[in-house]
Parts: C-alpha cells; sequence; structure tokens
C-alpha cells in the first residue's frame, strides 16, 4: 500500500463540510491532513486529528502536504491555485476553474512546467441522473441526438448569506456557479461547440449579480440549451434530450447533497442509490420496436471522483478531470456573456 496522499482544504465551509472532506476522509489512500479555518474550528469536531490553521498561506508552507484543495471564493482560484502550484504542490480547484480565460491558460503552463497534477472539481459529472443521462446518448438509444436542454433551477428570492457572492465583480452570479456544471456536463458527451448565443440577465429584487441564463450552444446538427433561473418554484425536467430515434426526460434527482448536509458519511451502504420514482423516461426504438420504460438511475458518487485523483498520482492514470477541461467551461462562459452583451452569436 502506498503512502497515503496528505491533502489539505482551504476552507471548511459548505463546500469543504460536503464535498471534500468527507471524501477524502473515507478513502483509504488519503489523508485529512490540514484545514484553513480562520475562527469556528468546526473540522476536529468531526475529524480530530485534522490540523487547523488560520491561514492559507500555512497551506503551502506545510512540507507535508502533497494535494491541496482550493475552495474559496471564485475570485480566489488563481491566486491560491498559482501559490499553491509554486510551492510543488498539486492541486485541485473548485468550479469554475479560473474566472478568465488568461487565468486558466497561465495555471496550465504553470503546472505542466511543474510536472504537477492540476485538476478541476466537477463532481456533478458524478450524479447519478446525469450519468444515466450520458450513458443513454453513448449507447445511441436515442439515435444522433438532435436537441438537448439541461436545468439547474432553483427558487431562491432571498441574497446569499455569503455575501462574497452577491457582490457585483467577475467571477460571481449564476452562469459561474450554476452554468460551470451545465457547460461541463454537455461538453463532456458533446464536446466544444462551434458557437454560443447568450442571454444572461437579473430577475431577483436587489440583485447585482446575474441570476437567470439560458445559453445556446450550436454544434454542426445539435443544439444544446442551457437554463438557469433562481425564481422557479415548479421544477421542469433537467435532462430532455431528443434524437432521431427517441427521446429521454430525467429529473434532478441526485441525493448525495441532502445526505452529505445531513453528515451521513459516503461510505454507507448503497451510497447515493437513485429512488424508483425518480428514474428516468426512455421513449425510443429497439430492434424495430417502439418502446416507452423508465431506466434506473443507478448510484451518484463523488467518491469516484477522488478515485481517479488517486490513480492519476500514484499509478500515472489520467486526470479525472484536466484542467483544459475546466478551461474550456470559462472559455464559453466568457463567449456568453460576450453574446449576452452584443445580442449576437459568438464563435468560439
Amino acid at each position: 500500500m502506498s503512502s497515503p496522499i496528505k491533502t489539505g482544504l482551504c476552507s471548511y465551509g459548505h463546500s469543504g463540510y460536503a464535498f471534500h472532506a468527507p471524501f477524502i476522509h473515507v478513502h483509504p489512500e488519503f489523508e485529512l491532513t490540514a484545514v484553513v479555518e480562520r475562527s469556528k474550528h468546526l473540522t476536529q469536531q468531526r475529524y480530530p486529528y485534522v490540523k487547523s490553521y488560520s491561514d492559507v498561506n500555512a497551506l503551502w508552507q506545510d512540507a507535508s502536504l502533497e494535494l491541496i484543495v482550493v475552495n474559496t471564493p471564485n475570485y480566489t482560484h488563481y491566486e491560491y491555485a498559482k501559490a499553491a502550484l509554486l510551492a510543488g504542490k498539486n492541486v485541485i480547484v473548485e468550479k469554475p476553474f479560473t474566472v478568465t480565460v488568461a487565468q486558466g491558460e497561465e495555471l496550465v503552463q504553470l503546472a505542466a512546467s511543474k510536472k504537477l497534477l492540476l485538476s478541476v472539481y466537477q463532481n456533478r459529472r458524478y450524479d447519478s441522473d446525469y450519468k444515466i443521462v450520458r450513458k443513454v446518448v453513448e449507447d445511441g438509444l436515442l439515435g444522433d441526438v438532435l436537441e438537448v436542454e439541461f436545468h439547474y433551477d432553483r427558487f431562491k428570492e432571498e441574497l446569499s448569506y455569503k455575501k462574497h457572492k452577491e457582490v457585483a465583480e467577475k467571477g460571481t452570479g449564476a452562469l459561474y456557479d450554476l452554468g460551470s456544471h451545465l457547460i461541463d456536463q454537455a461538453l463532456t458527451i458533446f464536446g466544444m461547440p462551434k458557437s454560443v448565443f447568450g442571454d444572461i440577465r437579473i430577475i431577483r429584487k436587489d440583485s447585482l449579480v446575474d441570476d437567470y441564463f439560458e445559453l445556446l450552444l450550436y454544434y454542426d446538427q445539435l443544439r444544446a440549451r442551457l437554463k438557469s433561473s433562481y425564481l422557479v418554484r415548479e421544477a421542469l425536467p433537467a435532462y430532455v434530450l431528443h434524437g432521431r430515434k427517441g427521446s429521454f426526460i430525467k429529473s434532478k434527482s441526485d441525493i448525495q447533497e441532502a445526505l452529505l448536509m445531513k453528515g451521513v458519511l459516503p461510505d454507507t451502504p448503497d451510497w447515493g442509490a437513485e429512488a424508483p420514482d425518480e428514474w428516468g423516461l426512455l421513449h425510443t426504438e429497439k430492434d424495430g420496436k417502439t418502446v416507452k420504460e423508465y431506466l434506473p438511475g443507478g448510484n451518484g458518487n463523488y467518491l469516484d471522483y477522488y478515485q481517479g485523483i488517486y490513480e492519476a498520482l500514484r499509478k500515472g492514470k489520467p486526470n479525472p478531470v484536466t484542467a483544459e477541461e475546466g478551461l474550456n467551461v470559462v472559455r464559453v462562459i466568457e463567449a456568453a456573456f460576450q453574446s449576452s452583451e452584443e445580442g449576437r452569436i459568438v464563435t468560439l
């Protein structure tokens, strides 16, 4: 057995508590070694063995750390990832990878020059709902896919208690936040589009950041529509796909975040299992016959991402989410903002 990958978290807020610490803790090849907490020191309540630092600079200076997770506000991603790479650490960066394409390109080059792993935490690739959507497409159950619509909606008029999320500056708003998930999911299945149209708006009272967007990604035959709004009380299906042979409709149903927020650790039996009443509807042709059936969503598991990080660092296998993939998401975001401001389709 190899030595554990000693890992440091840049923060222990929502993402640290729910999306990172539990998976690092239960994975036998990782060790949650250090966490930055400026005041509350909540980490030790669940993980009493963890070192607590009050400043992120202490992480770069901790010689024992092999991997650092940058899970701080979006505007810090570039600065903190760069500092960690310069200190010789492998780095996982939360989505969005960076705020600008230029920042992302610099980090990609820096990681390559130092032969360090630089990965982007796109956890929604490991949701049960998305996994079955991807399988339906890749198994050819719809034939040539011609039209898809992905939604990530909320009903939340009030502003976030996290003040940094409501400041009108580059990197805040729904497109950088929720759009990073939808764009990554579309690109992972269909690749980079040829061009983008974006309609990005502010619809909540007193909001200073975008909280509604609709993007249209143009491919040769396919059109992919990505939508999000903070004022959707009655949710539409999260995934609607139409192809030459049939259609697939799927709800947003992954239960991992809800379990994690309750404090359930991801080593429980049948982790991330999807309820049968959330299965997706497939209406298509098989062997010349029309079929209409519900497909099991299976299990979502963010631990698969960390397993991929372990295999990349210890076995030389591919990075589960490359920095270049994270950079492509930012390319689409920048093109969408340009499109929305200029009222035109922007070529990538």
